[in-house]
C-alpha cells in the first residue's frame, strides 16, 4: 500500500480516535465531575483501542502478525510514547488555560497533534510491519 494512502487512513483513524477520546473525556469531566487528568487516561485507553481496531483492519491490513492480544498490547505500549507527548500537551493546556478545564476536548485536540507523528511511525514500523520473508 502506498505511503500516502496509509497516512490518509491513519489520519482518519486519528480523527475517529479523537472523537472517542474527546467525547469520553468531555462526558466524564462535565457530566460526572471526574478530575480532567484521570478522565483523560480512561478516554485515551478507549480511543487507543478504537484506533488499533481501525488501523488493524484498514490502514495496515495484512501487515500484522501473531495474536491479536499481543498485537494490542504492543500497540498500547507504542501509543504510550505518543500519549506521553499527547498527555503533556493536554495537561499543560488544562493547567494554564481555564477554558480547557471546563472544555477538556480542546486539550485533547492539542495533545492529539503532538503525538500523531510518533504514533504513525511506531505503528508502521513496529506494530503492523510486514513479517520478514525468509528465503
Amino acid at each position: 500500500m502506498a505511503l500516502h494512502r496509509q497516512i490518509l487512513l491513519f489520519a482518519i483513524s486519528g480523527l475517529l480516535g479523537f472523537v472517542v477520546d474527546a467525547g469520553i473525556v468531555q462526558f466524564l469531566v462535565r457530566e460526572l465531575g471526574i478530575n480532567p487528568y484521570g478522565a483523560r487516561v480512561v478516554s485515551f485507553l478507549a480511543a487507543a483501542t478504537t484506533t488499533w481496531g481501525f488501523n488493524r483492519r484498514y490502514t495496515f491490513a495484512g501487515h500484522g502478525g501473531g495474536s491479536r492480544r499481543r498485537e494490542l498490547l504492543r500497540y498500547l505500549v507504542a501509543m504510550a510514547f505518543g500519549f506521553a507527548l499527547n498527555y503533556g500537551a493536554y495537561a499543560a493546556c488544562v493547567l494554564f488555560w481555564p477554558l480547557v478545564r471546563e472544555w477538556p476536548a480542546i486539550g485533547v485536540a492539542a495533545g492529539s497533534v503532538a503525538g500523531a507523528a510518533v504514533n504513525f511511525l511506531s505503528s508502521k514500523y513496529w506494530i503492523f510491519r510486514a513479517p520478514a520473508h525468509r528465503g
